[in-house]
């Protein structure tokens, strides 16, 4: 028996060590997302060294090429949308009735005010194939073994960061940590993710801080009050249309 468990032990082991870093990113990125499509609804404070402001969201995915997100709260926000569609990306303001173009340009800019990028939200680039994915190591976060990974931004990628570096539970596949850096190898901000709830079955961060390295006092809370995954939409969802009407 004990021979028995020996054996499959290693044989567990032998496997968990095939996983590549791309393996573990993907798996990372699919367990938060969704394999296929995704919903959440989310909670974002902004965090000055005088004052903050809270903003709530909704948001649905469909692979890598289709999101929207829909301002829910505060009311002078209300209904104000975010769309991407391939490489396309728009923005709907009820306030003065206009649909306004995102030029690619915009996507490294600060999204409704906080710490977060347009490309964090429409999520233009992606991680498992804009960037190549190396092993760095093992370290602790919060006391659970993590793969520390490096994604350095493939050449040829229209990607907003020159590098980012991850540390990813090995037993749980949850993006615990990561550290985003320019062009040049500046550290830009941190991420940490806190507070693991189950989520339809998946374990993952009920709130993510984000904090920026040069504004110190800044920094973003962005609070998951709830996630669906692989949920039934089709992609004519995401549409400019449904941007003026989704609830």
């Amino acid at each position: 028996m004990l021979q028995f468990l020996f054996i499959l032990s290693a044989f567990q082991n032998a496997a968990a060590q095939q996983l590549s870093a791309t393996d573990v990113v993907r798996k990372a990125d699919e367990k938060l997302n969704g394999e296929k499509s995704g919903y959440s609804v989310m909670t974002m404070t902004v965090i000055r060294p005088t004052w903050q402001r809270t903003v709530e969201i909704k948001s649905w995915s469909l692979g890598d090429d289709y999101a929207l997100a829909l301002i829910t709260a505060p009311a002078r926000e209300k209904g104000q949308t975010f769309l991407k569609r391939s490489s396309e990306m728009w923005n709907w303001n009820p306030a003065i009735n206009r649909l306004i173009k995102l030029p690619p340009s915009m996507m490294s800019q600060g999204w409704m005010g906080s710490d977060y990028t347009n490309d964090d939200i429409l999520r233009e680039s992606s991680v498992v194939n804009d960037y190549t994915h190396t092993f760095e190591g093992e370290e602790e976060v919060d006391g659970r073994l993590c793969y520390r990974i490096k994604l350095t931004a493939k050449p040829d990628a229209e990607v907003i960061w020159g590098h980012q570096m991850w540390w990813v539970d090995k037993k749980e596949y949850i993006v615990l940590k990561t550290e985003l850096y320019d062009e040049d190898g500046y550290l830009v901000r941190t991420e940490r993710g806190m507070e693991l709830k189950n989520f339809e079955g998946r374990l993952l961060p009920s709130l993510i801080e984000l904090v920026p390295e040069e504004n110190k006092g800044n920094k973003t809370l962005l609070r998951i009050n709830e996630m669906k995954f692989n949920i039934d939409i089709a992609e004519s969802f995401f549409s400019q249309q449904n941007m003026k009407t989704v609830r």
